[in-house]
C-alpha cells in the first residue's frame, strides 16, 4: 500500500522520463522538493514562524486597555451600609505613560468619609508617569521588543531545520546514487564473467582450452558474484535510508518503489561541472542561519541589560488625575482644575546590591555570547573551507579520472580481442577487467564524494534547502 501511494503521488507529479521512458527516475531536485513539502521537520519548521508570531502576539498584549469595574455593597436590616461602585478604562503607552479615565459612585450609611461622592458620582481621567526607574525602558516594553526579535530568532531556526533536514535527505540521496551505480557496475561485470565462463567451458570441452582456464574463469565468476551480492544489501540498504525521507502531508511514511532510479553518471557529472556559490567565504559564513540566531539572542540579552541598568534608578512615579461632578450630563461645565487627585511614589534600595549584581550577570552573560559566537564563526569557516576544498579537489580528480575510466576501457577491449584470437590469456583478460571495474568504481566514488562535498559546502554556509 505505501509503495502503492507512492508511485501514484511521484509519478504524477515528480518524476521524470528515463531514457526508455520506462524506468521512473527520481532526479535530486524532485527528491529535496518532496522532503521539503512533505517531511515532518518541514511541517514543524514552518510552526517555528507561528510561534513567533504568536510570541509578539502575547507581548503586544501587555499594552492593550484594559476595562475595569469594582462593585462593593453591603446590606443589613434594612439598611444599605455602603455601596461602593468604580469602574474605567487604563491604557498602557509605548512611552511608559499610562492614560486612565473613569466613573466613581459612592454611597450608604456607613462608607467611609474619604469615598463620598456626590450622588450623581465623579468622573476623573489623568496619568500616571513614571519619572526615574521605568521612564526610558521597563518590563512590558523590553519584553515587546524581545518578541520581535523572538520573531526573527524563529526564521532562523526554521532555515536551521529545514538546513538540517535537507541535508540529511541529500546525503542520502547520494548514497543511494553511489550503491545503485554500483550495482549496475557489478551487475555488468557479473554477466561478462558468467558469459566468459560459458564460453571458456564450452571451449574446454572441445579441446580449445586448457581445463586451467574453467577453474579460473569458475572463480572470477564466483568473486563477481559476491561482489553484486554485496553491491545488492548497500543499495538495499540505501533504499531504505532513502525512503525514511518520503512522507505524504507529513503524517504518511512512504517507500520507494522499486524499479525507481537516480539520475544518470552524466547528469551528476553535468551537475558538478557548475561552480557553486560558495567562494566569498567570509560574507557567507556571516549570514549563516546560527550566527544570526546567536546575534539576535545577543540582542535579546542587550536588552536585559538595559532594563537591569534602568532598574538602578529610584522608583519614581507620579499621579495626576482631575474630577469632576457629572451633573446632567454636563460633566466638563463644571470641570475646575481645583478638583483632582495626585500621588507620588518613591522608593530606593540604599546599597543598590541586588540591582548592581543583576547587572554584572547580564553584562557577563553577553560577554559569554559574544565569545561563544566569534567560536562558532570560526568552526562555521572552517567547515565551509574544507568542504570547499574537497570539491575543488574532486572536481579535478573527476575530470582527470574520466580518462583513466577511458583508457582502462580500452584495454580491456583490446586484451580481449587478443584473447579472442589466442594471443592473450585468461589471466590477462581477468586483471584488465579488474582494473576497469576498480577505475568504475572509483569514478563513482569520486562523483559521489563531489556531490557530497558541494551539498556539505551549503549546509556549513546555511543554504542546504
Amino acid at each position: 500500500m505505501k509503495k502503492g501511494i507512492l508511485f501514484l503521488f511521484i509519478s504524477c507529479h515528480f518524476f521524470a522520463s528515463s531514457q526508455l521512458d520506462t524506468v521512473p527516475v527520481l532526479s535530486y531536485q524532485d527528491f529535496i522538493d518532496i522532503v521539503k513539502k512533505e517531511h515532518p521537520y518541514a511541517r514543524k519548521a514552518e510552526l517555528k514562524i507561528n510561534e513567533g508570531d504568536a510570541t509578539l502576539l502575547y507581548a503586544k498584549g501587555s499594552f492593550d486597555p484594559k476595562l475595569h469595574t469594582k462593585i462593593d455593597q453591603k446590606y443589613f436590616k434594612n439598611d444599605q451600609y455602603y455601596s461602593l461602585i468604580n469602574g474605567g478604562l487604563k491604557i498602557p503607552t509605548w512611552f511608559g505613560i499610562e492614560v486612565q479615565g473613569g466613573y466613581e459612585q459612592n454611597q450608604g450609611v456607613f462608607r467611609n468619609p474619604e469615598n463620598s461622592t456626590p450622588n450623581s458620582g465623579l468622573l476623573h481621567a489623568g496619568i500616571s508617569m513614571p519619572i526615574g526607574k521605568g521612564l526610558l525602558i521597563d518590563k512590558r516594553r523590553a519584553e515587546l521588543k524581545k518578541a520581535r526579535l523572538f520573531q526573527q530568532v524563529s526564521e532562523m531556526e526554521r532555515q536551521i531545520i529545514l538546513n538540517e533536514l535537507v541535508f540529511n535527505a541529500g546525503t542520502s540521496y547520494w548514497k543511494w546514487f553511489k550503491a545503485y551505480n554500483k550495482l549496475m557496475v557489478y551487475t555488468d561485470a557479473q554477466r561478462l564473467a558468467q558469459e566468459r565462463f560459458e564460453a571458456v567451458k564450452l571451449g574446454a570441452r572441445i579441446g580449445d582450452r586448457p581445463d586451467i582456464d574453467t577453474l579460473e574463469a569458475g572463480i572470477q565468476l564466483q568473486n563477481r558474484m559476491l561482489g553484486l551480492q554485496q553491491s545488492e544489501l548497500e543499495l538495499k540498504n540505501a533504499t531504505a535510508l532513502l525512503s525514511i525521507f518520503l512522507w505524504a502531508d507529513g503524517i504518511v511514511p512512504l517507500e520507494l518503489a522499486e524499479e525507481t532510479v537516480p539520475i544518470s553518471m552524466d547528469n551528476a557529472q553535468i551537475m558538478g561541472l557548475r561552480t557553486p556559490p560558495f567562494m566569498q567565504i567570509d560574507s557567507l559564513v556571516s549570514a549563516h542561519p546560527e550566527l544570526n540566531q546567536s546575534r539576535y539572542k545577543i540582542d535579546q540579552l542587550e536588552i536585559d541589560r538595559r532594563l537591569k541598568k534602568n532598574q538602578l534608578l529610584p522608583l519614581f512615579n507620579l499621579k495626576y488625575n482631575p474630577i469632576t461632578e457629572n451633573i446632567g450630563g454636563e460633566s466638563l461645565m463644571n470641570f475646575s482644575s481645583n478638583n483632582y487627585t495626585w500621588g507620588l511614589e518613591f522608593q530606593m534600595p540604599v546599597f543598590l546590591r541586588k540591582e548592581r549584581g543583576a547587572l554584572k550577570l547580564a553584562e557577563l552573560k553577553i560577554q559569554d555570547s559574544n565569545l561563544e559566537l566569534e567560536n562558532k564563526q570560526e568552526i562555521v569557516r572552517y567547515k565551509v573551507i574544507s568542504a570547499r576544498n574537497q570539491w575543488q579537489t574532486t572536481k579535478q580528480q573527476i575530470e582527470l579520472y574520466a580518462q583513466t575510466v577511458k583508457d582502462a576501457n580500452n584495454l580491456l577491449e583490446g586484451e580481449r580481442r587478443l584473447f579472442d584470437i589466442g594471443e592473450s590469456s585468461l589471466f590477462m583478460v581477468n586483471s584488465r577487467e579488474v582494473g576497469f571495474i576498480k577505475t568504475q568504481l572509483t569514478f563513482i566514488e569520486l562523483l559521489t564524494q563531489n556531490r557530497q562535498a558541494e551539498l556539505r559546502v551549503l549546509y556549513a554556509i546555511g543554504k542546504a534547502f
